[in-house]
């Protein structure tokens, strides 16, 4: 749940203010000045800060500037009455994420909330591509290796101008979220960011998807569709994989920067658009462009302003970093208490080469946050491809049939028994002669035993119970079983 404090010193907006972000799902606290505000900053997490700007002790805006020096993630968004917007226009330029005058409507404050935590989300996900200052100094960001700070001085500049970009990496290292990070710190992140793997779609399709077509267009073309580019008019445009387009679809791209305008198929008109155009690719389009698969001219329109991504492998300063952003997130994510990595398995994943780079990372800590059954991830945990150093294919394929093995032997042992299952109250051999009964209450127990042994983890009792997990999710609300009893077990 988003903590949200809300600051101002009218007691009849505050009160009104706590109780719609309440309704909306929201944790809130108030403060009625801009001192008490940095104060409960400073004591208590904080994920958005709505703020008024004139307020006694503290205005609004030397109150984001102590929070921002305190916390610089924190999302700030300003109120403020129609005398007072050149001040709110101020604070948007000294980093609030945007404002609001008074009197607003709930739904456009609530709306506003929800765009701004989606930015602070992809931001904190794209740890490892977005820039994230640390402090008030403007060149230090979250990322240790040389490399990455080179990509993050790019993205804050990328931020402010409206150039295409080129990003270009190994796949799995993060070029979408890079993208993203670009839009949603740019003066176009209230508007849409649409993104469209080239790879995904059909030759005999994309140019329709891209520029859309008119009724009648083609076979199948039963009404008038937009496309892409007119869709993302006044946002952001990302075309992943441009290294797969066709020549002919080349072409059509590369009248479309030139002119900022295009055809939909079927139609005589021009359609105008202005939409940032970010693309991205793990490509090698040197060796393509000599081999006459990627146009030149294309090229060039395109590589105006390169960002290039490092793989994984090459930046070992920032390993813990990720591992301790993905700890937090699926510890958030699960309902889980892992508190860090064991030096052997951390010592494992900085030898291994990570061909799937960050992506393969994730999903290497989520595979060990499944398995662990102690406080801190252990070597044990980790895929046998990992620990092993392998990377095809076929261990892959291994590792997921490891962790979907039943590990339910000894309950299997003393049902055949007869004898009472570890834990819980009902003896197998005095269940009653009732088939549907007795069902639900070796159901039951089977399920708590389940859930102790792995800890209250929904996700490892799942895999290792071999129970679908809305299943298991529907059985506990049925029972009444609360998982939280079993963490600290």
């Amino acid at each position: 749940m988003y903590r949200i404090l809300v600051v101002d010193d009218d007691p009849i907006l505050q009160e009104t203010l706590q109780q719609t972000l309440s309704f909306h799902n929201f944790y809130v606290r108030g403060a009625f000045d801009g001192e008490s505000a940095v104060q409960m900053v400073m004591q208590e997490k904080f994920d958005l800060v709505v703020m008024d700007v004139n307020m006694p002790k503290m205005n609004g805006l030397e109150a984001m500037a102590a929070i921002k020096r305190f916390d610089p993630t924190i999302v700030v968004i300003i109120l403020t009455a129609y005398s007072n917007v050149a001040d709110a226009v101020k604070a948007v330029k000294e980093g609030a994420y945007n404002y609001l005058e008074k009197p607003m409507s709930a739904d456009d404050l609530v709306a506003l909330i929800r765009r701004a935590l989606k930015a602070q989300s992809l931001v904190e996900t794209s740890v490892f591509s977005a820039p994230r200052l640390l402090g008030p100094e403007q060149d230090k960001f979250i990322g240790e290796s040389d490399g990455m700070k080179k990509v993050f001085k790019l993205i804050d500049r990328l931020a402010r101008v409206n150039t295409p970009v080129f990003i270009r990496g190994e796949s799995g290292t993060g070029k979408e979220l890079v993208a993203k990070a670009i839009h949603y710190n740019s003066p176009r992140k209230d508007q849409r960011f649409v993104a469209i793997n080239l790879a995904a779609i059909p030759e005999t399709l994309l140019e329709s998807e891209l520029f859309g077509h008119e009724k009648g267009a083609f076979t199948g073309a039963t009404e008038r569709k937009i496309g892409k580019f007119q869709y993302a008019d006044g946002g952001t445009i990302f075309l992943d994989e441009i290294g797969d387009i066709s020549p002919n679809i080349q072409v059509k791209l590369l009248r479309v920067l030139q002119e900022h305008r295009f055809t939909p198929v079927g139609s005589n008109r021009e359609i105008k658009f202005d939409a940032r155009l970010i693309v991205a690719s793990h490509r090698d389009f040197e060796k393509m462009i000599k081999e006459d698969k990627f146009r030149e001219d294309l090229y060039y329109r395109l590589n105006v302003l390169p960002v290039f991504l490092p793989p994984l492998r090459e930046r070992q300063a920032d390993l813990p970093l990720l591992i301790d952003y993905y700890c937090r997130y699926f510890n958030h994510e699960h309902k889980l208490h892992i508190t860090g990595i064991q030096p052997a398995a951390l010592q494992c994943l900085r030898e291994y080469t990570w061909p799937g780079n960050i992506r393969q990372l994730r999903n290497v800590i989520e595979y060990a946050f499944i398995m662990e059954t102690s406080s801190e991830i252990t070597l044990a945990a980790l895929p046998p491809t990992v620990r092993q150093g392998g990377s095809n294919q076929e261990d892959s394929e291994k590792d997921e049939a490891f962790a979907a093995q039943i590990n339910v032997e000894e309950v299997k042992e003393s049902v055949l028994k007869g004898e009472k299952i570890p834990l819980g109250s009902v003896d197998m051999q005095k269940l009653p002669l009732d088939f549907n009964v007795a069902k639900e209450l070796f159901e039951k127990e089977f399920i708590l035993y389940a859930l102790k042994l792995c800890r209250g983890r929904i996700n490892q009792t799942a895999l290792k119970g071999n129970i679908p997990n809305k299943t298991l999710l529907r059985k506990i609300e049925k029972y009444e079983i609360n998982p939280r009893q079993f963490y600290d077990n």
